[in-house]
């Protein structure tokens, strides 16, 4: 097998692994306020996203920047919690500021701490050549947002049904809902992760 293959995987399976449940909840919650006819605006910001874990990421792993492993754990739920809670005020996300072309840049300086995530847990199996490896790596990240954000779709279609069955006159739009209640059962996790992993 392949190096590059290897650490591909090893990127597809630490982005969709369990243990990895606060990188996909990120995600969640990053996609929640979108819809599949706004899959433009959800490509612009996972793209971002993307970009800021990976500039991250070779940073870190190339030792040219060094971050404190408990703050950055600590960061990584703090992401989650804001991205939740800019969901749930933000209502109206076209009368959003700067007419909410704001969600990449805010996606891809989250993005910085979860790379840097990201680094401490691959910088451990690096030997010599980085290249390759930090390749793979990426790639596999990549591949796995994918499929997290592919089978979140699905589930928040299933929402938006749920909802519209249950919807009575005068209450949110089914979207609405959605995006409310996904932000918030994401933000209870993520707060209390952020107070698990508190480094003071």
């Amino acid at each position: 097998m392949s190096e590059l293959l290897v650490y591909f995987q090893l990127g597809y399976r630490h982005i969709t692994d369990l243990a990895a449940m606060d990188h996909i909840l990120f995600l969640l919650v990053l996609a929640a306020v979108y819809h599949r006819r706004d899959w433009r605006q959800l490509l612009w910001v996972i793209s971002a996203f993307t970009v800021g874990h990976s500039v991250t990421l070779a940073l870190a792993v190339t030792g040219t920047l060094n971050l404190p492993t408990d703050l950055i754990e600590f960061l990584i739920p703090v992401t989650i919690v804001a991205t939740a809670i800019e969901n749930i005020v933000v209502a109206n996300r076209e009368r959003a500021p700067w007419a909410n072309r704001y969600r990449p840049v805010f996606a891809g300086v989250f993005g910085l701490v979860h790379g840097a995530g990201f680094a401490n847990y691959l910088r451990e199996l690096f030997v010599d050549r980085i290249a390759v490896p930090l390749l793979g790596f990426n790639l596999g990240i990549e591949a796995g947002q994918i499929v997290v954000l592919l089978i979140a779709a699905a589930g928040f279609a299933l929402l938006d049904r749920a909802f519209a069955l249950a919807r009575r006159p005068g209450w949110f739009s089914p979207q609405r809902m959605r995006v409310v209640l996904v932000s918030s059962v994401v933000a209870a996790f993520a707060t209390v992760w952020a107070i698990e992993r508190s480094p003071w």
